[in-house]
């Protein structure tokens, strides 16, 4: 075996190893792991102190947000915008700009409601379902060039020229499906500022060794419940 093929083999296996840890470390694929790892709990029984995963459809309390992109009424939205750039013989996509915007919202199971309480740290993973593009011979559309405009960025260059960009949109529609994870109180819907109607809430929160994790994804969002019955009804405090 010569010099060369070994160095080939070498550099071939750090490549590997580089884009096997940056797809296992990255958002996507923690938020799923974590979730898909968790135990799951309706909310009707969950107890506080617990640590668990939920699952429900997004309600929203108050006034949505309107999607920058899609213009979708949402609980939550995340956008990346990036460009491709070229380094010599090859190119990439390099990140421009990744927002994360949310309002309140409850997450529903039947009767029973679940909150992210708004001081808790949040990691998330939202599929992101519209996708645009813009560059040679395709302008970006009014919607786009005003969402780069409010982030003091424009879809040309500096001679007039469109640069490559991609646009990225994920969000959080009222019925949609979600799960959460987090260490869950029992609170009244008036201690967390939310409809008194609401009666007792869920409250879930991050500890100081994880975050919350949240993703609509639907790989995340089924539940087995460790194969125990559930008991409708049965909410513990």
């Amino acid at each position: 075996m010569n010099s060369e093929f070994i160095l080939f083999i070498f550099f071939g296996l750090i490549v590997i190893s580089f884009i096997f840890v940056r797809f296992y470390f990255s958002r996507k694929a923690v938020v799923k792991r974590k979730l898909k790892k968790a135990a799951g709990v309706k909310i009707s029984s969950f107890l506080t102190g617990e640590i668990a995963k939920v699952a429900g459809s997004v309600e929203f309390v108050g006034q949505p947000l309107i999607a920058p992109l899609s213009g979708r009424r949402c609980a939550y939205y995340y956008v990346l915008v990036e460009q491709l750039v070229s380094t010599g013989k090859s190119s990439n996509w390099e990140e421009l700009i990744e927002e994360e915007v949310g309002v309140t919202f409850v997450i529903r199971d039947g009767r029973y409601r679940a909150y992210i309480d708004k001081s808790s740290t949040l990691k998330t993973y939202l599929v992101q379902d519209c996708i645009y593009q813009s560059g040679t011979f395709n302008d970006a559309t009014e919607a786009l060039e005003n969402y780069l405009n409010s982030k003091s960025m424009k879809s040309v260059n500096m001679l007039g020229l469109n640069k490559t960009l991609r646009y990225k949109e994920g969000v959080l529609e009222e019925g949609e499906s979600v799960a959460v994870m987090g260490r869950g109180e029992w609170k009244s819907s008036k201690e967390v500022s939310l409809p008194e109607s609401f009666g007792k809430i869920l409250v879930l929160s991050s500890t100081a060794e994880e975050p919350i994790y949240l993703s609509d994804d639907p790989d995340t969002v089924e539940i087995t419940y460790n194969g125990l019955p559930e008991v409708e009804g049965a909410m513990k405090f």
